[in-house]
């Protein structure tokens, strides 16, 4: 990426301050993670030639900045755990306003959480085999419905083109409710 996000003071604090007000992560750069390392490191140097001249101002500062830092991650930590969790049942994952280390963390949640999702599924004998499954186009609207392998599917919009266990696609043939794609 070419231009590095400026980190200031003034940004963290609106940062922290919307990520405080608002369920959705803050939109922040791909490499916000890398310019606040870099602005960390700069303002540790202040900190520690502060000491040498006692200036409690500087490190209440420093404090402040550490705290205000900790409490950004930990905010964000949640609600990427919280994206990831959804995505995992939704099969819908979106990576937008995050920095790069944390779609590594978001996508190693997801494939965590989807194992984990597996087992439950597996109980209620769901795990459909991919090439049993029909490429159909409904043509009309279907509430959600639990077919004969216990699994939710649904609900269905007009037109929608969707892949569905071969019974389950039969059944809609038959019905008129779907045509085979």
């Amino acid at each position: 990426m070419g231009v590095h996000m400026q980190i200031t003071y003034d940004e963290l604090r609106r940062i922290h301050r919307l990520e405080k007000n608002t369920s959705k992560l803050v939109e922040v750069d791909e490499d916000f993670i890398d310019s606040l390392e870099k602005f960390v490191e700069e303002e540790k140097k202040k900190y520690i030639a502060s000491l040498k001249n006692f200036s409690s101002s500087e490190a209440r500062q420093f404090t402040n900045l550490k705290r205000i830092i900790e409490e950004i991650f930990l905010m964000r930590e949640k609600k990427i755990l919280n994206k990831a969790l959804i995505a995992s049942h939704t099969k819908e994952s979106e990576l937008d306003n995050m920095a790069r280390q944390e779609k590594d963390v978001f996508k190693k949640l997801l494939k965590v959480l989807t194992e984990y999702s597996s087992h439950c599924t597996s109980l209620f004998g769901e795990r459909e085999k991919k090439n049993n499954l029909v490429k159909v186009e409904i043509l009309k609207d279907v509430p959600t419905f639990v077919g004969t392998d216990m699994k939710e599917y649904g609900p269905f919009k007009e037109s929608q083109n969707v892949e569905l266990p071969a019974k389950v696609a039969k059944l809609f043939i038959s019905r008129k409710i779907a045509k085979e794609q």
